[in-house]
């Protein structure tokens, strides 16, 4: 595994500045770098978009499936068992070519300046790729870029070397990445398409934008109690899952079409709307708490049930015709 310095990193397209999120969440922007990093597409990997749902609180947290990437790029995603010191699992496991995921607290990551870094706890997941436990340094992807850290910051991620371990501070969850030697030789644009077909035979058996249109009033009920800066936890959790999903599905789209798919325009177009909608909703969101006025938020839902349909009514229609349940 040969990776550049996390000083020359630059972030896939997927991440740019210019995009309506140029940020989704942090295990899909994990993924996006590293696939991205290892060589391979990460656009062909977003066919699974299509199952997100409303959860009743929250949009579903649209994660890449791991059966979709050992599929795609051939990278197995296992889980490490932690016995004895982190440090130690995490330095055998990149001598060995792995890229280790690990549950870490983001107090202690440098890139979330201005954020919680030194000043807030968050849990969050970094993949490291190189560790140097003389010199107490790692570097790490994170959220939608690569990283390193040294000092005082390797010490919170793993603690003070020589130190006995707090047995009242449990193990965090750890996976580690297998790279195959090389890449499997597959037809990315066939079997994106097949993982696509599977994950829309999957998609939600009701409008999540319907769904949560109906909750609405009683979130707002709700929000109304809430301070203004609770706007941004309900936004995280509900119109960036939503917009951030949805221009990944346009994005795949877009890609699928760049191979040689034809008939996706129509719903690559809806899904650029939910995407569109949910960003300007997020602004609007937040004046409404600070006047504790909810006014045209639902309209906005609403017309992106309607986007919705549109685009899931197309690709039913390009990839599951004959399908008992498209026939419905």
């Amino acid at each position: 595994m040969r990776l550049p310095d996390p000083s020359s990193h630059r972030p896939h397209a997927l991440h740019a500045a210019d995009r309506r999120w140029p940020e989704t969440n942090c295990w899909t922007d994990l993924w996006i770098e590293i696939v991205a990093a290892l060589g391979h597409e990460p656009a062909a990997m977003l066919g699974f978009t299509v199952t997100q749902s409303y959860e009743g609180d929250q949009a579903t947290f649209f994660k890449v499936p791991t059966a979709d990437l050992e599929r795609l790029f051939g990278l197995e995603l296992l889980e490490l068992s932690i016995f004895d010191r982190l440090e130690a699992h995490v330095a055998e496991q990149v001598a060995r070519g792995r890229i280790v995921l690990v549950e870490a607290d983001a107090h202690f990551l440098p890139d979330t300046l201005g954020v919680t870094y030194r000043t807030g706890h968050s849990k969050t997941t970094i993949g490291i790729t190189a560790i140097d436990a003389a010199a107490r340094r790692l570097d790490y992807f994170h959220n939608a870029g690569y990283f390193r850290l040294t000092g005082e910051d390797y010490d919170g991620i793993f603690g003070a070397s020589g130190q006995p371990r707090d047995p009242a501070i449990l193990f965090p969850y750890v996976e580690f990445l297998k790279i195959p030697e090389r890449a499997p030789i597959v037809d990315l644009r066939r079997e994106a398409v097949d993982l696509l077909k599977r994950h829309l035979a999957r998609r939600p058996a009701e409008n999540p934008f319907a769904a949560w249109s109906a909750d609405f009033a009683r979130h707002t009920a709700d929000l109304a109690t809430r301070p203004p800066e609770w706007f941004h936890i309900y936004a995280f959790n509900l119109m960036r899952q939503y917009g951030a999903n949805f221009e990944l599905l346009a994005s795949h789209l877009a890609w699928l079409e760049g191979q040689g798919e034809s008939g996706l325009e129509a719903p690559r177009l809806a899904a650029e709307e939910i995407a569109e909608t949910m960003k300007v909703m997020q602004f609007k969101l937040a004046r409404a708490m600070a006047k504790k006025r909810f006014d045209g938020l639902s309209e906005m839902i609403d017309g992106c049930a309607t986007a919705w349909e549109r685009c899931m009514g197309a690709l039913v229609a390009g990839y599951l015709a004959g399908d008992a349940r498209a026939a419905a």
